[in-house]
């Protein structure tokens, strides 16, 4: 750290108190599995995971149900696969609803 930086600096981004956002990442879940994996195996571990979209949480099992895909061969293939049933854009918080 440079002697004229002091330590009591505020952050860049301040965080603070914020609506929920309910579910998790798309990025999490795909990080926590390892690639390529049928999607049947991806729906047996994580099926039940509610993820972020567009519209709201949705368990990825019901997102899964929608992806013709039966093998996903990397991480990136899973989270196109998925993005493209559900979308981007922004996610809505708790008071959005």
């Amino acid at each position: 750290m440079a002697e004229d930086e002091s330590e009591d600096e505020e952050p860049a981004v301040e965080l603070g108190e914020g609506e929920p956002v309910e579910g998790v990442p798309l990025a999490r879940v795909a990080s926590r599995l390892m690639w390529g994996m049928p999607k049947s195996d991806v729906e047996a571990r994580e099926g039940e995971t509610e993820i972020r979209t567009p519209d709201g949480p949705q368990a990825l099992g019901n997102v899964l149900a929608e992806v013709d895909n039966p093998y996903f061969t990397s991480r990136q293939e899973f989270v196109d696969d998925v993005r493209s049933v559900v979308g981007t854009g922004p996610v809505p918080t708790a008071s959005d609803e």
